[in-house]
């Protein structure tokens, strides 16, 4: 589960709503987020806008234009938590986000702290966004507003002091796969041989 795009999806439906981000209130946004409900996919849970797909929609250029925003609201970050959380009742979850290990689920098994270098990460945001390989001067402007979003988001991204760091820069996508599902793997086979309380 990809909580960010959670905090998207609010964006998205307050964008439906309410197209003028300055009527913007935290309660506004509260609201908005009756708009979004969570599907379990074969391989991830998708939020959607009015029952219906909207990967493009969240990920599309205003809503992260506004997303930081709708991120730091307290309302807003409960109401995340508490759908990440409800999933993973019902199921075993690998969460991706900001605050996860330190927040949401401060007791998990297993707390993986990524980190990439700003080029590196705009670099692959774009190849992802545009399908294809990106012009120093469009990875340029990306790495500018990654850097100017971290640093709006820094107060929700810290790492957990028993997450495991992994500098990605320099793998591959498949490469970071192994590196955490070996992670994973350990981590279970300690649990079986501890046995229960």
């Amino acid at each position: 589960m990809d909580s960010g795009a959670l905090y998207r999806a609010a964006t998205a439906a307050q964008l439906r709503l309410q197209p003028d981000p300055a009527l913007w209130t935290e309660s506004s946004v509260v609201g908005a987020t009756a708009l979004v409900s969570v599907v379990a996919r074969p391989t991830a849970f998708e939020p959607l806008l009015q029952g219906a797909d909207a990967e493009g929609e969240i990920r599309g250029p205003e809503v992260t234009r506004h997303v930081s925003r709708v991120a730091q609201m307290p309302r807003v970050r409960a109401w995340v938590d508490a759908q990440v959380r409800a999933l993973a009742r019902d199921y075993d979850v690998v969460v991706d986000g900001r605050d996860i290990g330190t927040v949401v689920f401060p007791t998990a098994t297993l707390k993986v702290f990524l980190v990439a270098d700003p080029w590196e990460r705009a670099r692959r945001r774009l190849i992802e966004r545009l399908s294809r390989r990106p012009a120093d001067a469009e990875i340029a402007e990306e790495t500018d507003r990654l850097v100017h979003r971290d640093a709006q988001d820094a107060t929700q991204t810290v790492q957990a002091r028993d997450a495991i760091l992994i500098d990605t820069t320099s793998l591959t996508q498949e490469e970071q796969v192994q590196r955490i599902v070996a992670l994973v793997e350990a981590a279970v086979d300690r649990r079986r041989s501890e046995g229960p309380e």
